[in-house]
């Protein structure tokens, strides 16, 4: 019986890591099917009491204690530039951990539902499209053929990132209204 030198372990432990994921959560948002790397969700919770945040884009719910920490909320409808969806039994919240400038994010999804975890392999995924989907295209990290349908592989990474320019802009503008608001009752 021959061994593997010490060394090839944690290269293939690295190689592993390096790989793109081949298992994805599915979730539905409306009538459609999305999906996200298992890796990068660390758990899905009840949709509770929010704490809204004022002066914060549309698609910031708010904020959750979880276990202690403070955890924003988005809710993906809004962030793809759609109309939010009433809260139901089903709606949840899915945490998931995401990259910004190199460090860590921890981060609450509001999903109508969530449906079930698939292995995609990666000759089942294609390029995310440049054209006809409903949310921007660097959004999508690819299209996945599942069953005879697609579902639509989310970049959290690029869905999530809370852009420092758009939340700056979004205050801007509540802070316009206010203001619109003082001079209107003066």
């Amino acid at each position: 019986m021959t061994t593997a030198p010490a060394s090839a372990a944690p290269a293939a432990v690295a190689a592993a890591l390096a790989a793109p994921p081949t298992q994805f959560l599915t979730f539905v948002l409306g009538d459609e099917v999305f999906a996200i790397g298992i890796l990068a969700i660390k758990e899905i919770i009840e949709y509770g009491s929010l704490t809204p945040v004022p002066m914060m884009p549309r698609y910031v719910r708010g904020i959750i204690n979880l276990r202690g920490a403070v955890v924003p909320v988005v809710d993906l409808q809004a962030r793809f530039g759609r109309e939010p969806r009433a809260v139901t039994k089903r709606t949840c919240i899915v945490i998931v951990e995401i990259s910004v400038a190199e460090q860590h994010q921890v981060v609450g999804v509001v999903v109508d539902a969530v449906n079930e975890v698939l292995d995609i392999p990666e000759s089942d995924i294609e390029p995310a499209p440049s054209f006809g989907t409903r949310i921007r295209s660097d959004f999508i990290r690819g299209m996945g053929k599942v069953r005879g349908r697609f579902v639509v592989l989310l970049d959290v990474d690029q869905v999530l990132s809370l852009d420092e320019a758009e939340i700056l802009e979004a205050m801007a503008q509540r802070a316009e209204r206010s203001d619109e608001t003082v001079l209107a009752s003066a």
